[in-house]
């Protein structure tokens, strides 16, 4: 099926403390991205980046915080404008930036999913949970808070903005954890949220805890949202992230998540995030994220182009 792919850069890195994400989105851009999903038959138009709203919010007490005005105002751009790109497209993809822009383009796309009456789902696909509150997190990088803030965790006082539609967490499936603090751990432990660690992945493989989540999207006629974090993948063939942790999915692993997440059609909106060009290798990181986003719409095995590094 022909999709029309909305692509939206979110430049943001007040959400880490390393340099370098900014460059994000005109990475991908430059590896392909437009090009390799038209080469698929998709139409594709490219909307820039977005520019954050300069906003003044309540300081939290928690002094590790940092850069949290600006954070906010680029989730409160970009919601705006992922709820319009659902409108628009069947198929926007939000070019990163760290990870707190899913602050921003899941608030927007689970607002646009509750306005046309349906259920939201998110696939977070990542080495971390991003499951702290701005109480709990310990280094004060906001790209940690997103999931605990969208699924309604308590802790963000009124520093974040008020969410129109929360996502449930029992429509959350994490793939890849293998770094959880304390306090995250504590808080997944109480909620409904599906977590498939590496330990999980290493005894079930991807398929069976995929089939299972896609099962539930399909029977709900939900949307689906995927974010996918650079540091879901294992960093040695992914090593442009600045919170690489080892173990992570192989690129085979990867690319069967993305050929089955095609096969189920459910798909409807993708972050690719935490792309950070300055520690990359060639372009390699950013070449890899675009042929997963290429297995997630439509390239098969037999497709897939010889590439030497």
């Amino acid at each position: 099926m022909s999709l029309n792919c909305y692509l939206v850069g979110v430049p943001v890195q007040s959400g880490t403390s390393q340099a370098g994400c900014l460059m994000g989105p005109d990475a991908f851009r430059t590896a392909g991205l437009a090009s390799t999903l038209e080469s698929l038959g998709h139409k594709v138009s490219d909307h820039g980046n977005v520019a954050p709203a300069s906003v003044g919010v309540p300081q939290t007490v928690n002094t590790a915080v940092h850069h949290l005005e600006e954070t906010v105002g680029w989730a409160l751009a970009l919601q705006e404008v992922a709820a319009a790109a659902m409108e628009r497209s069947n198929f926007p993809i939000f070019l990163g930036g760290d990870h707190s822009l899913s602050i921003g383009s899941i608030s927007g796309v689970t607002k646009a999913a509750a306005d046309s009456g349906r259920e939201q789902f998110v696939l977070w696909l990542d080495a971390h949970p991003d499951f702290h509150s701005l109480e709990t997190t310990e280094s004060g990088n906001l790209h940690g808070t997103p999931m605990a803030y969208l699924t309604g965790q308590g802790g963000f006082g009124e520093s974040y903005p008020k969410l129109s539609a929360k996502v449930d967490p029992a429509k959350v499936c994490m793939m890849g954890l293998r770094s959880v603090d304390q306090a995250e751990k504590r808080l997944l432990a109480e909620s409904p949220i599906q977590v498939y660690d590496m330990r999980a992945i290493d005894e079930h493989g991807v398929a069976g805890p995929l089939r299972s989540f896609l099962e539930q999207v399909r029977a709900a006629n939900g949307r689906l949202h995927v974010s996918l974090d650079v540091d879901f993948l294992e960093p040695n063939i992914a090593p442009a992230v600045g919170t690489t942790v080892p173990g992570g999915a192989t690129f085979r692993e990867a690319h069967l998540i993305m050929e089955m997440l095609c096969d189920s059609g459910l798909v409807t909106s993708l972050d690719l995030v935490e792309l950070n060009p300055f520690l990359d290798d060639r372009g390699r990181t950013a070449k890899l994220m675009v042929d997963l986003c290429a297995s997630l719409l439509g390239r098969k095995v037999l497709d897939r182009p010889t590439r030497s590094y």
